[in-house]
Protein backbone atom coordinates (compact mmCIF):
# COMPACT_ATOMS: atom_id res chain seq x y z
CA UNK A 1 0.00 0.00 0.00
CA UNK A 2 1.47 3.33 -1.08
CA UNK A 3 1.56 6.48 1.05
CA UNK A 4 -1.47 7.90 -0.77
CA UNK A 5 -3.61 4.86 -0.01
CA UNK A 6 -2.45 4.82 3.60
CA UNK A 7 -3.41 8.48 4.09
CA UNK A 8 -6.86 7.77 2.67
CA UNK A 9 -7.63 4.59 4.62
CA UNK A 10 -5.70 4.28 7.90
CA UNK A 11 -6.71 5.46 11.37
CA UNK A 12 -3.17 6.28 12.55
CA UNK A 13 0.20 6.98 10.94
CA UNK A 14 3.51 7.45 12.75
CA UNK A 15 6.47 9.28 11.22
CA UNK A 16 9.87 8.56 12.78
CA UNK A 17 13.58 8.35 12.21
CA UNK A 18 16.91 9.93 13.06
CA UNK A 19 16.97 13.52 14.29
CA UNK A 20 17.27 16.16 11.58
CA UNK A 21 16.06 14.04 8.65
CA UNK A 22 12.82 15.97 8.10
CA UNK A 23 10.27 13.84 10.00
CA UNK A 24 8.17 16.85 10.97
CA UNK A 25 8.09 18.25 7.42
CA UNK A 26 7.07 14.86 6.00
CA UNK A 27 4.40 14.38 8.68
CA UNK A 28 3.00 17.90 8.22
CA UNK A 29 2.99 17.64 4.41
CA UNK A 30 1.17 14.31 4.59
CA UNK A 31 -1.35 15.61 7.14
CA UNK A 32 -2.12 18.61 4.92
CA UNK A 33 -2.67 16.35 1.92
CA UNK A 34 -5.01 14.07 3.87
CA UNK A 35 -6.97 17.02 5.28
CA UNK A 36 -7.39 18.57 1.84
CA UNK A 37 -8.63 15.26 0.51
CA UNK A 38 -11.55 15.13 2.90
CA UNK A 39 -10.14 13.41 6.00
CA UNK A 40 -10.59 15.18 9.33
CA UNK A 41 -6.95 15.02 10.44
CA UNK A 42 -5.15 15.56 13.74
CA UNK A 43 -1.35 15.81 13.74
CA UNK A 44 0.29 15.24 17.14
CA UNK A 45 3.93 15.97 18.00
CA UNK A 46 5.37 13.73 20.74
CA UNK A 47 8.87 15.14 20.27
CA UNK A 48 10.03 16.96 23.46
CA UNK A 49 11.87 19.43 21.18
CA UNK A 50 8.70 20.47 19.36
CA UNK A 51 9.00 21.92 15.86
CA UNK A 52 5.50 21.18 14.56
CA UNK A 53 4.23 24.71 15.19
CA UNK A 54 7.29 26.17 13.47
CA UNK A 55 6.82 23.83 10.52
CA UNK A 56 3.18 24.82 10.08
CA UNK A 57 3.94 28.49 10.76
CA UNK A 58 1.55 28.74 13.70
CA UNK A 59 1.88 29.09 17.46
CA UNK A 60 0.71 25.98 19.32
CA UNK A 61 -0.04 25.91 23.04
CA UNK A 62 1.18 22.64 24.65
CA UNK A 63 -1.67 20.22 25.25
CA UNK A 64 -4.29 22.30 23.38
CA UNK A 65 -5.57 21.10 19.98
CA UNK A 66 -5.42 24.01 17.51
CA UNK A 67 -7.39 24.26 14.28
CA UNK A 68 -4.96 25.35 11.54
CA UNK A 69 -6.27 28.49 9.89
CA UNK A 70 -6.72 28.25 6.14
CA UNK A 71 -6.54 24.45 6.08
CA UNK A 72 -9.93 22.85 6.47
CA UNK A 73 -10.00 19.58 8.44
CA UNK A 74 -6.51 20.00 9.98
CA UNK A 75 -5.86 20.26 13.74
CA UNK A 76 -2.41 20.27 15.40
CA UNK A 77 -1.39 19.32 18.94
CA UNK A 78 1.96 19.34 20.75
CA UNK A 79 2.26 17.00 23.74
CA UNK A 80 4.62 17.78 26.61
CA UNK A 81 5.58 14.41 28.17
CA UNK A 82 6.32 16.05 31.55
CA UNK A 83 3.21 18.24 31.77
CA UNK A 84 -0.33 17.58 32.98
CA UNK A 85 0.66 14.54 35.05
CA UNK A 86 -1.08 15.60 38.29
CA UNK A 87 -3.94 13.19 37.54
CA UNK A 88 -1.56 10.27 37.97
CA UNK A 89 0.79 11.63 40.63
CA UNK A 90 -0.89 9.75 43.48
CA UNK A 91 -0.95 6.55 41.44
CA UNK A 92 2.83 6.52 41.05
CA UNK A 93 3.73 7.52 44.62
CA UNK A 94 1.44 5.54 46.89
CA UNK A 95 2.29 5.42 50.61
CA UNK A 96 -0.23 3.20 52.42
CA UNK A 97 0.78 4.34 55.95
CA UNK A 98 0.47 7.98 54.94
CA UNK A 99 -2.93 7.35 53.37
CA UNK A 100 -4.14 5.91 56.70
CA UNK A 101 -2.64 8.78 58.72
CA UNK A 102 -0.37 6.32 60.58
CA UNK A 103 3.14 7.11 59.25
CA UNK A 104 5.68 5.57 61.61
CA UNK A 105 3.07 3.77 63.68
CA UNK A 106 3.83 0.29 62.25
CA UNK A 107 7.33 0.82 60.88
CA UNK A 108 8.63 -2.25 62.69
CA UNK A 109 6.03 -4.64 61.30
CA UNK A 110 7.51 -6.64 58.38
CA UNK A 111 4.12 -6.97 56.64
CA UNK A 112 3.61 -3.23 56.37
CA UNK A 113 7.27 -2.64 55.49
CA UNK A 114 6.85 -4.99 52.52
CA UNK A 115 3.59 -3.34 51.46
CA UNK A 116 5.15 0.12 51.59
CA UNK A 117 8.08 -1.07 49.48
CA UNK A 118 5.81 -2.66 46.86
CA UNK A 119 3.47 0.32 46.71
CA UNK A 120 6.27 2.86 46.28
CA UNK A 121 7.91 0.98 43.40
CA UNK A 122 7.56 2.70 40.03
CA UNK A 123 9.21 1.68 36.76
CA UNK A 124 11.91 3.96 35.26
CA UNK A 125 10.59 6.81 33.12
CA UNK A 126 7.03 6.40 34.40
CA UNK A 127 6.22 10.10 33.82
CA UNK A 128 7.07 9.72 30.13
CA UNK A 129 5.22 6.41 30.02
CA UNK A 130 2.06 7.82 31.56
CA UNK A 131 2.21 10.81 29.21
CA UNK A 132 2.28 8.35 26.32
CA UNK A 133 -0.59 6.53 28.02
CA UNK A 134 -2.55 9.79 27.95
CA UNK A 135 -1.95 10.03 24.20
CA UNK A 136 -3.15 6.46 23.70
CA UNK A 137 -6.15 7.13 25.92
CA UNK A 138 -7.02 10.17 23.79
CA UNK A 139 -6.71 8.17 20.57
CA UNK A 140 -8.88 5.38 21.94
CA UNK A 141 -11.67 7.66 23.21
CA UNK A 142 -14.46 8.85 20.96
CA UNK A 143 -13.31 11.70 18.72
CA UNK A 144 -14.20 13.16 15.34
CA UNK A 145 -10.84 12.63 13.63
CA UNK A 146 -10.60 10.24 10.70
CA UNK A 147 -6.78 10.16 10.83
CA UNK A 148 -4.24 10.83 13.60
CA UNK A 149 -0.70 11.55 12.38
CA UNK A 150 2.11 11.22 14.94
CA UNK A 151 5.28 13.27 14.51
CA UNK A 152 7.47 11.19 16.82
CA UNK A 153 10.69 12.02 18.66
CA UNK A 154 14.12 10.95 17.27
CA UNK A 155 14.77 7.21 17.01
CA UNK A 156 15.96 6.55 20.59
CA UNK A 157 12.88 8.14 22.18
CA UNK A 158 10.60 6.50 19.63
CA UNK A 159 11.98 3.04 20.40
CA UNK A 160 11.23 3.58 24.10
CA UNK A 161 7.71 4.75 23.19
CA UNK A 162 7.09 1.61 21.13
CA UNK A 163 7.78 -0.55 24.19
CA UNK A 164 5.72 1.57 26.57
CA UNK A 165 2.33 -0.08 25.98
CA UNK A 166 3.81 -3.37 27.20
CA UNK A 167 5.61 -1.68 30.12
CA UNK A 168 2.58 0.35 31.15
CA UNK A 169 0.08 -2.45 30.79
CA UNK A 170 2.19 -4.82 32.90
CA UNK A 171 2.89 -2.24 35.60
CA UNK A 172 -0.69 -0.99 35.80
CA UNK A 173 -1.96 -4.57 35.92
CA UNK A 174 0.26 -5.33 38.93
CA UNK A 175 -0.72 -2.08 40.63
CA UNK A 176 -4.41 -2.79 40.09
CA UNK A 177 -4.09 -6.25 41.63
CA UNK A 178 -2.16 -4.87 44.59
CA UNK A 179 -4.62 -2.08 45.30
CA UNK A 180 -7.62 -4.37 44.96
CA UNK A 181 -6.02 -6.96 47.24
CA UNK A 182 -4.96 -4.69 50.07
CA UNK A 183 -7.23 -1.66 49.55
CA UNK A 184 -10.09 -2.94 51.66
CA UNK A 185 -7.77 -3.94 54.47
CA UNK A 186 -6.12 -0.53 54.51
CA UNK A 187 -9.52 1.16 54.60
CA UNK A 188 -10.70 -0.98 57.50
CA UNK A 189 -7.52 -0.38 59.52
CA UNK A 190 -7.65 3.35 58.81
CA UNK A 191 -11.23 3.61 60.08
CA UNK A 192 -10.29 1.56 63.15
CA UNK A 193 -7.52 3.97 64.14
CA UNK A 194 -8.86 7.31 62.86
CA UNK A 195 -12.65 6.92 63.24
CA UNK A 196 -13.01 8.55 59.80
CA UNK A 197 -15.56 7.67 57.16
CA UNK A 198 -14.14 5.92 54.13
CA UNK A 199 -13.51 8.43 51.34
CA UNK A 200 -14.30 7.59 47.76
CA UNK A 201 -11.14 6.42 45.98
CA UNK A 202 -11.33 6.88 42.22
CA UNK A 203 -7.72 5.85 41.59
CA UNK A 204 -8.71 2.29 40.66
CA UNK A 205 -11.21 3.63 38.16
CA UNK A 206 -8.54 5.90 36.64
CA UNK A 207 -6.06 3.01 36.43
CA UNK A 208 -8.60 0.67 34.84
CA UNK A 209 -9.57 3.31 32.26
CA UNK A 210 -5.94 3.93 31.37
CA UNK A 211 -5.14 0.21 31.23
CA UNK A 212 -8.08 -0.47 28.90
CA UNK A 213 -7.02 2.39 26.61
CA UNK A 214 -3.48 1.03 26.46
CA UNK A 215 -4.65 -2.50 25.67
CA UNK A 216 -6.92 -1.22 22.87
CA UNK A 217 -4.24 1.10 21.51
CA UNK A 218 -1.70 -1.74 21.47
CA UNK A 219 -4.07 -3.71 19.24
CA UNK A 220 -4.50 -0.71 16.93
CA UNK A 221 -0.74 -0.01 16.76
CA UNK A 222 -0.11 -3.55 15.52
CA UNK A 223 -3.06 -3.66 13.11
CA UNK A 224 -1.94 -2.93 9.48
CA UNK A 225 -5.51 -2.00 8.60
CA UNK A 226 -5.41 0.81 11.18
CA UNK A 227 -1.78 1.92 11.59
CA UNK A 228 1.49 2.28 9.72
CA UNK A 229 4.93 3.53 10.75
CA UNK A 230 6.58 5.68 8.08
CA UNK A 231 10.37 5.78 8.39
CA UNK A 232 12.12 8.98 7.28
CA UNK A 233 15.84 8.79 6.54
CA UNK A 234 18.62 10.42 4.53
CA UNK A 235 21.05 8.73 2.15
CA UNK A 236 24.02 8.38 4.51
CA UNK A 237 25.82 5.36 5.95
CA UNK A 238 24.92 6.11 9.57
CA UNK A 239 21.27 6.66 8.64
CA UNK A 240 21.19 3.24 6.95
CA UNK A 241 22.45 1.56 10.12
CA UNK A 242 20.01 3.44 12.34
CA UNK A 243 17.09 2.68 10.02
CA UNK A 244 18.03 -1.01 10.21
CA UNK A 245 17.88 -0.89 14.01
CA UNK A 246 14.54 0.92 13.91
CA UNK A 247 13.11 -1.68 11.51
CA UNK A 248 14.25 -4.47 13.83
CA UNK A 249 12.41 -2.84 16.73
CA UNK A 250 9.28 -2.32 14.64
CA UNK A 251 9.32 -6.02 13.78
CA UNK A 252 9.90 -6.88 17.44
CA UNK A 253 6.79 -4.96 18.52
CA UNK A 254 4.76 -6.04 15.46
CA UNK A 255 4.33 -2.44 14.29
CA UNK A 256 3.42 -2.48 10.58
CA UNK A 257 5.69 -0.52 8.23
CA UNK A 258 5.85 -0.63 4.45
CA UNK A 259 7.14 2.82 3.48
CA UNK A 260 10.53 4.51 3.79
CA UNK A 261 11.04 8.15 2.78
CA UNK A 262 14.57 9.03 1.63
CA UNK A 263 14.75 12.78 2.14
CA UNK A 264 17.11 15.63 1.19
CA UNK A 265 18.54 14.10 -2.00
CA UNK A 266 20.73 16.36 -4.16
CA UNK A 267 19.30 16.68 -7.65
CA UNK A 268 21.18 15.48 -10.74
CA UNK A 269 21.91 18.71 -12.59
CA UNK A 270 24.93 20.08 -14.45
CA UNK A 271 24.73 23.26 -12.36
CA UNK A 272 25.88 21.56 -9.15
CA UNK A 273 28.98 22.93 -7.46
CA UNK A 274 31.92 20.59 -6.71
CA UNK A 275 30.77 20.15 -3.11
CA UNK A 276 27.21 19.37 -4.21
CA UNK A 277 28.44 16.91 -6.84
CA UNK A 278 30.51 15.10 -4.19
CA UNK A 279 27.50 14.93 -1.87
CA UNK A 280 25.28 13.64 -4.68
CA UNK A 281 27.88 10.97 -5.58
CA UNK A 282 27.98 9.83 -1.94
CA UNK A 283 24.17 9.81 -1.79
CA UNK A 284 23.93 7.76 -5.01
CA UNK A 285 26.26 5.12 -3.58
CA UNK A 286 24.19 4.86 -0.40
CA UNK A 287 20.94 5.00 -2.38
CA UNK A 288 21.93 1.82 -4.22
CA UNK A 289 22.49 0.12 -0.86
CA UNK A 290 19.16 1.42 0.49
CA UNK A 291 17.31 0.09 -2.55
CA UNK A 292 19.00 -3.29 -2.25
CA UNK A 293 18.61 -3.75 1.51
CA UNK A 294 15.27 -2.08 2.21
CA UNK A 295 13.61 -2.11 -1.20
CA UNK A 296 14.50 -5.51 -2.64
CA UNK A 297 15.30 -7.66 0.41
CA UNK A 298 12.72 -6.21 2.82
CA UNK A 299 10.17 -5.27 0.15
CA UNK A 300 9.62 -1.70 1.39
CA UNK A 301 8.09 1.08 -0.70
CA UNK A 302 10.82 3.73 -1.14
CA UNK A 303 9.96 7.38 -1.75
CA UNK A 304 12.72 9.74 -2.90
CA UNK A 305 12.37 13.41 -1.93
CA UNK A 306 14.81 16.08 -3.18
CA UNK A 307 16.68 18.67 -1.15
CA UNK A 308 14.93 22.02 -1.61
CA UNK A 309 16.65 25.38 -1.97
CA UNK A 310 14.50 26.95 0.73
CA UNK A 311 13.50 25.73 4.17
CA UNK A 312 10.40 23.54 4.14
CA UNK A 313 7.92 25.34 6.37
CA UNK A 314 4.45 26.86 6.12
CA UNK A 315 1.70 25.91 3.72
CA UNK A 316 3.16 26.55 0.24
CA UNK A 317 6.46 24.75 0.85
CA UNK A 318 4.79 21.86 2.67
CA UNK A 319 2.41 21.51 -0.29
CA UNK A 320 5.40 21.45 -2.66
CA UNK A 321 7.02 18.70 -0.62
CA UNK A 322 3.75 16.80 -0.64
CA UNK A 323 3.87 16.63 -4.44
CA UNK A 324 7.07 14.54 -4.15
CA UNK A 325 5.76 12.43 -1.27
CA UNK A 326 2.42 11.47 -2.79
CA UNK A 327 2.20 10.48 -6.41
Amino acid sequence: MGLKDQLLSLKMMMFGGKGGVGKTSCAASSAIWAAEHGRNTLIISTDPAHSLGDSLGVELSPGIPTQIEGIENLTALEINPKANMSEYKELTNINPMEEMGMSGLMDNLPLFDDMEEIASMTPPGIDEALAFGKILEFVETEHDYDLVVFDTAPTGHTLRFLGLPETLSGWIGKLLKMRLKIGNMFGAVKRLFTKEEKKEDKSLEVLEKLNNAIMNAREDLTNPIKNSFIIVMISEEMAIAETGRLLNELIKYNIPTSTIIINQLYRDTTELCDFCKARRKMQNTNLLKIKEVFGEKLNKNLIEVPLFREEIREYEKLKEMGEHLIN
